[in-house]
Formats: C-alpha cells, sequence, structure tokens
C-alpha cells in the first residue's frame, strides 16, 4: 500500500521543545560559573549578614538545578539521538559531580547537533519539495532484509521513505515475510510487484532492497519473469557472494543449539503475522558455499539495470550488539565489512563504496537508519534521495 505522509507538526513541536532543552542547559552552565563565582566573592569579601549569604547561596543554587532540571528534561524528552545509556546514567547519577556534569555537556551537545541537523533538514526538504527531485517514472518499492517485516510502528527503513515521499517519490514495501528461503521469499515479492502495477498503472517499477531483500528481488527478477517488470535493481549491503560467518557458525555451534534457536524464532514470528517463517531456510540462502550457484542460477537480465552499493564498519566500536561480534568474525574470515556483510560480496553491476563517514564506519544498521542515529559525515536519507534522483535523471 502506498505511504501517505501529512505535514508532521509533532516534528516541529519535538524541535521546538528540544531547541528549548539544550537552550536551557547553555543558560544553566554559564550561570553556575557566574553564580558560584559571585557567592565566593560574596563569603570571601563582603561583610554580609551570615544570614544573608546563606539565603543567596541556597537561592543561587536552587536557581541553577532549576534551569538545568528543566534542561535536562525538555532535552532528554525531545531527543531521539540520546543513548539509553546516557539517559540512565543522567538518571542514576545526576547527583555525583563532576560526573553530572560531564553527562550534562554531552546531553546538550548531542541535543544542540539534533536540533541543527534536523531543522536543516527541514528548511532543505521543504525548499526543494515543489522540485519533486525523486518523482521516478516507476514506482520504487523498498524491499527489506532477513529477520524483520514490513512494520509502520517501527519502519525497518527508519526516517528514508518519509524523506523520498516528501521530494516527490512514489514508495512501496516488499513485503516478504521475516525469513524465508530466496525462492519463496521471491515469490511474496513478486505478488507485491503485481499489486503495484495494477494499483499504479506502471509498466515497471524500481527495487532498492537491502541484505537478504537483494537475493529476494535478484531471483524474482531471473526465476520469476519479472524483469519485464522491473526496471532497476539497486542493492544495499547484499550479500551476493553470501556470508562465510554464517558457514562458520553453522560448522561450530551444536545442531541441537541451532534448531532450538531457530524453533524459538518460528514460534516468535508465527505470532509477530508470519504465515510460515523459516529460519533455518532464511539462514542457509545466506550462505557462502550455497551463494556460489547465485550467479548461475540468477543471471542478471539484459532488461533490468543493476547497481550495487556498500558500506563499512571501522571498528567494533561502530555499532553495539551483534553487530560489533560480527565485525570481529568477518574481519578474521574475509576483512572489511560491515557486521554481517563482507565488502566483497556486496558487489553486483555497477558498485559504489559508502565511505563518506570514515573515522566512524556505518554499519549494515545505519545503512537503513534502524536506529535513526545522526551519523557525522552520513546524512542516510541524504543517501537514498542521491539514488531515487539519479533514477529519476535516467529515465526510470
Amino acid at each position: 500500500m502506498e505511504i501517505n505522509v501529512n505535514k508532521d507538526h509533532s516534528t516541529l513541536r519535538r524541535l521546538k521543545r528540544l531547541k528549548k532543552g539544550w537552550v536551557m542547559l547553555k543558560a544553566g552552565g554559564i550561570l553556575t560559573v557566574v553564580l558560584t563565582a559571585a557567592v565566593i566573592i560574596m563569603w570571601l569579601c563582603t561583610e554580609a549578614e551570615l544570614a544573608v549569604k546563606i539565603v543567596l547561596t541556597v537561592a543561587s543554587l536552587l536557581t541553577v538545578i532549576v534551569i538545568l532540571f528543566l534542561g535536562t528534561v525538555n532535552a532528554s524528552v525531545a531527543s531521539r539521538q540520546v543513548k539509553l545509556i546516557d539517559r540512565v546514567l543522567l538518571l542514576t547519577l545526576w547527583w555525583l559531580p563532576p560526573l553530572n556534569i560531564i553527562l550534562l555537556r554531552r546531553l546538550y551537545k548531542t541535543a544542540k547537533r539534533e536540533y541543527i541537523v534536523e531543522s536543516d533538514r527541514i528548511e532543505l526538504e521543504n525548499a526543494r519539495a515543489s522540485s519533486e527531485i525523486c518523482k521516478t517514472k516507476y514506482p520504487v518499492i523498498l524491499v527489506h532484509g532477513i529477520f524483520f517485516r514490513d512494520w509502520q510502528i517501527m519502519n525497518y527503513w527508519g526516517r528514508i521513505p518519509a524523506s523520498l515521499i516528501r521530494n516527490g517519490a512514489v514508495v512501496y514495501y516488499g513485503g516478504q515475510q521475516s525469513s524465508r528461503s530466496v525462492a519463496d521469499s521471491a515469490q511474496e515479492l513478486r505478488q507485491t510487484i503485481m499489486r503495484v502495477l495494477a494499483e499504479t498503472g506502471a509498466d515497471k517499477v524500481n527495487i532498492i532492497a537491502h541484505s537478504k531483500g537483494g537475493l529476494d528481488s535478484r531471483y524474482a527478477i531471473s526465476r520469476l519473469g519479472m524483469d519485464e517488470h522491473v526496471a532497476t535493481l539497486t542493492t544495499i549491503n547484499t550479500p551476493h557472494k553470501g556470508c562465510d560467518m554464517v558457514d562458520f557458525l553453522l560448522e561450530k555451534l551444536p545442531d541441537s543449539f541451532v534448531q532450538f534457536i531457530a524453533g524459538i524464532y518460528n514460534r516468535i514470528f508465527s505470532k509477530l503475522g508470519d504465515t510460515a517463517p523459516d529460519f533455518m531456510a532464511g539462514v542457509c540462502d545466506l550462505s557462502a558455499i550455497r551463494a556460489r550457484s547465485y550467479d548461475a542460477e540468477m543471471p542478471d537480465s539484459p532488461l533490468v539495470s543493476y547497481r550495487s552499493f556498500m558500506s563499512v564498519m571501522t571498528s567494533p566500536r561502530s555499532a553495539g550488539f551483534p553487530l560489533n561480534i560480527g565485525f570481529r568474525l568477518i574481519n578474521r574470515l574475509n576483512g572489511a565489512n560491515d557486521g554481517l556483510v563482507w565488502e566483497e560480496s556486496a558487489r553486483h553491476g555497477s558498485y559504489t563504496l559508502i565511505n563518506s563517514a570514515k573515522k566512524r564506519g556505518i554499519s549494515h544498521g545505519d545503512v537503513i537508519d534502524l536506529l535513526r542515529e545522526n551519523i557525522e559525515g552520513f546524512d542516510v536519507r541524504e543517501f537514498y534521495i542521491d539514488i531515487v534522483r539519479r533514477l529519476k535523471s535516467e529515465g526510470y
């Protein structure tokens, strides 16, 4: 179903509160220095009565506490970038100097940067809204990877679809279940493609696929006759050559443990909406050994334009669990990777390595805005806008 995006007044209200928060934190910090100096001078250099000194000291302390408290509450509630660990530390250690000073300063910097980034983003998209730079000839289908579904409450693609739509794109979702074989997922994707064509009256679609979704898309194109209906396939961090980590883990882990995990997964996702989840089928189709036959099984169609992108992490600190563990393992097995896929595995068709955030790196989740994190040097929303803008310029 096509996504409809209205002007988000709640975002503007949130940013207004966020600004109020970081401004109050800044004011509280400045006032702390000024009043501390004034109180010290009062106690050392004036002959005021003791009661007066105590009252003025307490009043100064309460003023600073109230301003910093209100700033902390507004910034913490309104921010989407403050990490959970920082919230917990602030809540439990607010009374402990100098740690509270460090935490408040970090909150201030995070809130201020988020306000600037998001405000600039709104201004940019409002300024070019009439240009419809992402209004492609064919509708765009976003195809998710393994272990996720196309939920709207917690969108797999984060803030990306809304930004594409604001810039003129017509966006749909792939609609596959969370984990099935490539062949089965491709069948589900085929149904989505045909439905989109029927709803829009278009002759073809543009597919942008992440992770295993790229393999599902290739199968639908090559084996299910969708090459006549797909103009372009853009894969993002897709393991076209498979994941050696999958083979390594399946070999090392006891089969009973793997089956136990598979059983739990299938039961959970059956309750979450999947009609026939198959953990093992999905995982096994990501095997590097299995992927050796993919180019022969799913040859590229001359009717489709193929292009691929890949990002890499720079260290285990680039992402949390389990990608940090995956990074170490794949780095030992293959080399540069995003926490799940090694770089060379992602090459297919016209290839581009995303290396704009050289210090931070970009993980498998970052590249789909999974955590909605503003990464310095990499604007994930602009990255997808550039992809779709290029499709439009090429006549797709």
